[in-house]
């Protein structure tokens, strides 16, 4: 049975909203909820955190630690050798990466680009959702196959590449089996990730009309919801142009790749 592990990649830096993978949301960290969320994947074996090793990231590894959440401390930089060593940890045949600033993650949009890796393992070095996206930015996903990311541990020289390792994958996609997961409405320009004051304020209030300790809402619910109160995508309206959607094409130039960093995720 092929084991499919979800990390979840935190660091409290942050040039926008430092700490912002511990801010507050309906009593818990948000690293929590993404963690709980993911939990719900049915075609998760274990949920797991990607943490960097720094003395300022200790207040993440106690609450993993409070909370009996599995983590692995690595190199905040090199980011492909802290998740490649987290699978090898974890002993993931692939790992579901997810980043920290993404609390509206759905279990469902998860399992369903794992169901498409495991029905094509054998043909597949890298599953995504967001080339090029269609998906609210903030759901975003990518399934690696641990001998994906072994190859990229090996392959990759730049410190560069090493800390942003999706940019490379994507510069040399004729180098890897691709396949992207498609939703069949384009959400890609829903801002629903938290980079900004604003993005976490849109989420508590997403959080506070849908959440209920235990359970889980998904991305339809969150759409029904801004059908019904519009007024709640203007709270981060002012980034709405800053999705991944409209930074692709950053990110396919070398020259470019640490805006692309910027502007997108770690």
């Amino acid at each position: 049975m092929t084991n499919v592990v979800g990390v979840v990649q935190v660091r409290m830096g942050s040039s926008r909203l430092p700490g912002k993978v511990m801010a507050a949301i309906e009593g818990h960290p948000m690293t929590w909820h993404i963690v709980n969320r993911l939990r719900h994947a049915r075609l998760l074996n274990n949920v797991v955190i990607a943490v960097a090793d720094g003395q300022s990231d200790e207040p993440i590894r106690r609450m993993a630690r409070d909370e009996s959440i599995p983590y692995f401390a690595g190199s905040e930089a090199d980011l492909i050798d802290r998740v490649y060593r987290t699978a090898l940890e974890f002993h993931a045949d692939a790992i579901v990466r997810i980043t920290g600033d993404s609390p509206l993650v759905d279990p469902d949009v998860v399992d369903l680009l794992v169901k498409v890796y495991s029905d094509r393992s054998a043909e597949l070095d890298y599953v995504s959702n967001g080339r090029p996206p269609t998906f609210p930015y903030g759901l975003n996903a990518e399934v690696y196959p641990t001998a994906t990311l072994q190859s990229l541990w090996h392959q990759i020289k730049d410190p560069l590449y090493r800390e942003w390792f999706p940019v490379y994958v994507w510069e040399h996609e004729d180098a890897f089996r691709t396949y992207n997961v498609v939703h069949s409405e384009d959400l890609s320009h829903l801002r629903w990730t938290v980079d900004y004051d604003e993005d976490l304020s849109f989420v508590r209030q997403v959080y506070d009309r849908l959440y209920t300790e235990g359970k889980v809402f998904r991305m339809i619910d969150v759409l029904r919801l801004l059908a019904s109160e519009p007024h709640l995508a203007k709270i981060n309206a002012e980034h709405q142009h800053r999705t991944e959607g409209n930074l692709k094409a950053t990110a396919t130039h070398p020259m470019t790749a640490r805006t692309c960093e910027r502007e997108i995720k770690r």
